[in-house]
């Protein structure tokens, strides 16, 4: 394969741009001219890319792909959209499309402070447009809202008693209302979250594979994997070790075990360490080593809502061993940590096994570290540790500003000063309980510093230029997942994963950035998504499973007025496109004079200029 006419961001400091690429057996041959990448290959199949902007793969170096895989297609996402109007319409045709006993799900990806509103729905509201079907929403780590008839499902009544660090809200007379609130603690949140219905092992298959082709659509060709609550090892990968083994995976995955038992963490390291290790697998599907969670007594929360919580006096005991084991097995490992306060007292553990034990070359990392101060940088540089850093103050920013002020807010966290203290620095979102899974969010955060609602976070010497913030999605990654030379950039001899982007990062307006796409996306120099004139490229994708799926209707992340209109030039289609991405007006909640709006528009293709 060649591609032609394209403008080549390479991130190769010895060969920086380039109008043309050829690849040859799943890498990248030659990156330069046209005259030379035609003449290396004469007979290669041709990708004209029609002068657009053509950069490496994304890379998420935090994300829960596994597990937001395995649910995908159960969840309605609010990722991006504008108003809460628009939400509730498409909340309120997906109770009309849900059947009994199936939830309606809003699980992550969006904050209130995103919709034009400044406000989440109220549970009058939702109960207006959901009397019978169950639904619950996740908003951020601080509640959930869900209607009377999720409350009735999951049983909670007035007899039911708070657990630690949650709450159940109650009306005067002691009933719970739907809002169930961390204080500060999460685990209320998700441990109603899984009451819920779960898809049966085929339906799981075909959601992870519409989750992969989401990512692939914004560009994404690989992620770490960082685990999760509720996310078992081995049994909860199962799902992707057979799209793995039937080669069916489009995004590479370097995943992360994660403990699941509390007071019994070590013991679960202890049976990993002798199950797998660390690079165990290929260039698609492959091990990474330990974390983020690796005690629950070293796991602050991060709901800036409330006070930030002291970790108890055994953190430090419970971490050492895990830590020591670890190092011992020369593990990677990363450990999640919000406050500055908690990462101090994680590296008192690190410096003592250290002692004994090295750490140089193991490649371990915080994740988060928000409010990381100047001397822990130096610390975590001292150890030869790394940063993964994270969008969610672009959903949180608000909150932390409300709490402890704007001028403490300017460095959370401070990327540049952790770049300048030689400390490796990599980007990813989170997703998908918290922040969206568009990694153009975190790429606009990182560039312009607002928020998701337009407020503006850092001074300008915390703020990363277009091409900085690409590295930081990109080759620098790559060393969190012990992969560095092999992927990242555009250069001959590495895997040959590239996006081909529907306009220019490095031109368009900042504000534009968040509405960046893919139209063409290749793993290993095989197609894996297409759009517009590259969309019979791309392999088929089949429909998402159930049928009442939110991702059959709206798909996933919020396109712009703007975006659907370009798609629609392309599209003839009678019914909800799943291969363009867009909805017909029905599913929306507009108001056409048909019973059946979904297929109203007929002959004239699908209604998404009209919504």
């Amino acid at each position: 394969m060649i591609i032609v006419n394209a403008k080549v961001t390479t991130l190769d400091r010895q060969n920086p741009v380039a109008d043309a690429i050829a690849i040859r057996d799943g890498r990248f041959l030659l990156v330069g001219s046209q005259a030379e990448v035609r003449a290396a290959a004469p007979e290669a199949d041709i990708i004209d890319a029609q002068g657009r902007r053509v950069i490496p793969g994304l890379i998420d170096s935090h994300t829960h792909i596994i597990r937001g895989g395995l649910n995908y297609n159960m969840e309605l996402r609010w990722d991006g959209v504008p108003s809460l109007s628009d939400a509730m319409a498409m909340l309120r045709a997906q109770v009309a499309r849900t059947p009994t006993p199936q939830w309606v799900r809003v699980v992550g990806g969006f904050t209130e402070h995103q919709f034009a509103e400044k406000r989440l729905p109220t549970l009058e509201e939702i109960n207006a447009v959901a009397p019978d079907t169950p639904v619950f929403i996740l908003h951020l780590y601080d509640r959930a809202l869900l209607n009377a008839a999720a409350l009735r499902v999951v049983g909670y009544t007035k007899a039911t008693a708070n657990p630690p660090g949650g709450e159940i809200v109650r009306d005067a007379a002691g009933n719970p209302t739907g809002l169930l609130l961390a204080q500060p603690n999460a685990t209320i949140l998700y441990a109603t979250l899984a009451k819920g219905p779960k898809l049966p092992p085929e339906y799981q298959i075909n959601s992870t594979r519409h989750f992969m082709r989401e990512l692939n659509a914004l560009g994404v060709t690989s992620v770490i994997d960082a685990g999760g609550g509720f996310q078992n090892y081995p049994d909860d990968y199962r799902i992707i070790e057979k799209l793995h083994a039937d080669g069916e995976m489009t995004v590479r995955i370097s995943y992360n075990l994660f403990t699941q038992k509390p007071k019994e963490e070590l013991a679960d390291f202890s049976a990993w360490v002798k199950q797998v290790t660390p690079g165990q697998g290929d260039d698609v599907y492959r091990h990474n080593g330990a974390g983020e969670m690796l005690v629950y007594s070293a796991a602050d929360f991060e709901d800036f809502r409330v006070e930030r919580p002291d970790m108890p006096p055994n953190m430090e005991a419970d971490l050492e061993p895990v830590v020591r084991l670890l190092a011992e097995n020369r593990w990677p490992w990363r450990l999640h940590a919000t406050y500055d306060q908690t990462i101090d007292r994680a590296l008192d553990v690190f410096e003592k096994v250290n002692r004994d034990v090295p750490l140089a070359g193991i490649n371990w990392f915080f994740d988060h570290a928000e409010t990381i101060s100047d001397r822990n940088i130096d610390r975590i540089a001292a150890l030869g540790g790394g940063i993964a850093v994270q969008h969610r103050m672009a959903f949180q920013g608000e909150y932390f500003v409300e709490r402890y002020g704007a001028k403490a807010a300017e460095r959370t966290p401070p990327i540049r000063k952790i770049m300048d203290a030689g400390v490796p620095v990599g980007a990813g979102t989170d997703a998908t309980r918290v922040a969206s899974y568009n990694p153009w969010v975190s790429l606009s955060w990182l560039v312009t510093s607002k928020t998701v609602g337009g407020l503006a976070l850092y001074p300008q010497h915390n703020r990363l230029d277009r091409e900085t913030a690409l590295r930081l999605w990109t080759e620098a990654n790559t060393w969190f997942s012990n992969e560095e030379g092999r992927k990242g950039q555009i250069k001959a001899g590495q895997l040959a994963d590239f996006a081909v982007l529907s306009d220019d990062y490095f031109s368009v307006p900042e504000s534009d950035i968040v509405h960046l796409r893919s139209v063409l996306t290749a793993l290993g120099g095989r197609v894996v998504h297409g759009e517009g004139d590259h969309a019979s490229r791309a392999p088929e994708l089949p429909a998402p499973m159930p049928d009442w799926s939110p991702v059959a209707t709206v798909g996933g992340y919020y396109k712009t007025r703007e975006a659907r209109a370009k798609l629609t030039l392309n599209c003839g289609c009678a019914n909800g496109c799943a291969v363009h991405g867009h909805d017909h007006a029905g599913a929306l909640g507009a108001h056409v004079p048909a019973s059946d709006s979904r297929t109203f528009w007929g002959a004239l293709g699908c209604g998404c200029w009209a919504v």
